[in-house]
């Protein structure tokens, strides 16, 4: 089988000839620092990974007067960012002694709001929220720019990928810095303590900012019909039953993200619910929202709380489970005998009958690249 096919049968919850073998993201950090600068698809081929195209475009409605920000470089997993006279994104670079230190801010016709973003080596955070009154939601509502997708520049990229891998994109997350769950975006905007306290203080306001999220994605989705991505992430780790309750989940998480993915389905996309956490006591309520996988399935060792017996029991013949390899202890610091073996374990685990996906759980910044090649090869011998 080719490395899309592969990873087609597993989403279908099919045995695929042997256990698809990838990785989430390939971090900037650990191209530049451990393989010498090469490319993302320079270092799949490097190790023989089953590969993953991040692929993200998005297209403006010229009735609405939007337009592409001319000012906007896209960065990592960005598409071309899209702006109207009412909805200008303007950065500032402010002086720190430590941190590159950006100011965006989103200047409409009643008020201009405001985040800062900060970033090293490795990663970027939000060190400064958007929403700082209530009411800056409704200046969101009334003026942010809502992108649609541009399948033609989707379907371009997917046929000169081919069969090589998968074509994999975002639900559309916020302008600057977000994800693609409404409950994410919305942690991101608003900082995820003072959102779970809103949820008991100000339940309606909650559901108003969702919605408002919810509507901007919902635009977003019901133009991929026609793109030929093979998966759209969904959800993010804020959503994870290490951060909220199962029922706060179930009312402010599943009651907007289980719609999102039925339009995606409308569209003809398949979707992966992302929650990089712990996942073990709202693995049904995930399932239920009739998501076609799920990922990462984090090991307790790193800090999520993931039995994949007892998930691959639980929710194995619903959907295709990606993830679940501890990529903390077994690309750093032991012998590539133990790699091997925790690689088994994941396939002993979760690959029976199919529809299981071996990746790290989530991202990497560093790794031995014995440990890597160990990993892909053992996984290779993982024969249906």
């Amino acid at each position: 089988m080719t490395s899309k096919e592969r990873f087609l049968k597993a989403l279908n919850r099919e045995k695929p000839d042997r256990l698809p073998v990838t990785t989430h993201h390939l971090q900037q950090y650990f191209l530049d620092n451990t393989m010498n600068g090469i490319s993302i698809d320079e270092t799949f081929d490097h190790f023989g990974f089953d590969p993953i195209n991040w692929f993200q475009a998005y297209k403006p409605d010229e009735t609405k007067g939007e337009y592409y920000d001319p000012d906007h470089q896209p960065g990592f997993l960005e598409a071309r960012r899209i702006s109207s006279d009412n909805w200008r994104i303007k950065q500032v670079i402010l002086p720190h002694e430590k941190y590159e230190t950006v100011r965006y801010n989103f200047v409409t016709p009643k008020k201009t709001l405001s985040m800062v973003l900060q970033s090293n080596e490795y990663t970027t955070w939000v060190a400064e929220r958007l929403i700082k009154e209530k009411s800056d939601i409704d200046i969101i509502a009334e003026f942010a720019s809502s992108p649609k997708c541009d399948v033609e520049a989707v379907n371009k990229e997917a046929e000169s990928y081919g069969s090589r891998g998968m074509i994999r994109g975002l639900i559309s997350f916020f302008d600057v810095y977000g994800q693609s769950g409404c409950w994410q975006d919305a942690a991101v905007l608003y900082g995820i303590e003072d959102l779970i306290m809103a949820t008991f203080e100000d339940e309606q306001w909650v559901h108003q900012f969702l919605q408002i999220l919810f509507e901007r994605k919902k635009i977003f989705l019901e133009s991929c019909k026609g793109a030929k991505y093979d998966l759209l992430e969904h959800g993010g780790g804020d959503a994870s039953s290490t951060v909220i309750s199962p029922n706060i989940f179930a009312e402010f998480v599943a009651t907007y993200d289980a719609k999102l993915i039925q339009i995606a389905h409308e569209a003809g996309q398949k979707v992966v619910y992302h929650t990089c956490g712990g996942m073990m006591p709202i693995l049904e309520m995930i399932a239920e929202m009739n998501t076609d996988a799920m990922e990462t399935f984090t090991p307790v060792d790193m800090g999520g709380d993931t039995n994949l017996v007892e998930a691959k029991r639980r929710i194995g013949d619903k959907v295709c489970m990606i993830g679940g390899f501890d990529q903390y202890h077994f690309f750093n610091n032991c012998t590539a005998d133990d790699t091997r073996k925790a690689v088994r374990d994941c396939f002993e685990a979760a690959g029976e009958n199919g529809g299981f996906i071996l990746s790290p759980s989530d991202h990497f910044f560093e790794a031995d690249p014995e440990l890597i090649h160990a990993f892909v090869d053992e996984a290779k011998k993982c024969v249906y």
